[in-house]
């Protein structure tokens, strides 16, 4: 059985974004515009899922009140 490996559009897109942090080419405007979409999404689906959080702060507080 012959398979062939076929990238996702994501996939290609984090292989940009590795290829930007690890050599510095620049990156292209449009897989910037699909990561940073992708983000937002993921973003509005845990602020919708478990609202906002907080964590940091939080943490932040905690460590000052040990001192």
């Amino acid at each position: 059985m012959k398979t062939t490996d076929t990238i996702t559009e994501q996939q290609a897109d984090e292989e940009a974004v590795n290829e930007y942090v690890s050599t510095g080419k620049p990156l292209d405007p449009e897989v910037y515009r699909r990561v940073r979409a992708r983000a937002e999404k993921i973003t509005a689906e845990l602020r919708w899922k478990n609202g906002d959080m907080n964590i940091s702060t939080d943490l932040i507080r905690e460590v000052r009140d040990e001192e």
